[in-house]
């Protein structure tokens, strides 16, 4: 049996609304994932400091505020820093396409925006993670 997905679900900026990601976040935990949650006023420091120390391979974002384009491109220097990109990057919230496309070509796995499903969530991330020890599938020659 393989260990439990872990996932961090932050709030950055000063964003103050969070009941979203407590949403999202019992859904994962629902879903068997380990969840670990930081609360409101994070900054991308404190987000990816929390990530290396609790081990996690997938980081959730949620940003309502509108500071997608000045947090998430720093959680990703962050990350890349301390050779980190293993870690996939989602982000929720209300990001426009085109800034989700943005946000998609400096390495954020996937965006999510307001009607997004929880299942959906859930799949996207069983998908993404591999755990330790999991068999990959063979490739396709």
């Amino acid at each position: 049996m393989n260990p439990p997905i872990r996932v961090l679900v932050a709030k950055p900026g000063l964003d103050g609304h969070d009941r979203g990601a407590k949403v999202i976040a019992r859904a994962l935990r629902d879903a068997g994932m380990e969840v670990i949650y930081t609360g409101l006023r994070q900054t991308p420091e404190m987000i990816v400091n929390a990530a290396l120390q609790e081990d996690v391979q997938v980081i959730g974002l949620s940003i309502l505020s509108g500071a997608h384009n000045a947090i998430v491109p720093r959680v990703m220097d962050l990350l890349r820093e301390k050779d980190m990109m293993d870690v996939k990057v989602i982000v929720g919230g209300i990001v426009p396409d085109e800034d989700a496309a943005a946000l998609k070509q400096r390495g954020v796995a996937a965006v999510f925006q307001p009607g997004a499903s929880l299942d959906a969530i859930v799949e996207f991330i069983r998908r993404s993670v591999v755990n330790v020890g999991q068999a990959l599938p063979p490739a396709k020659i």
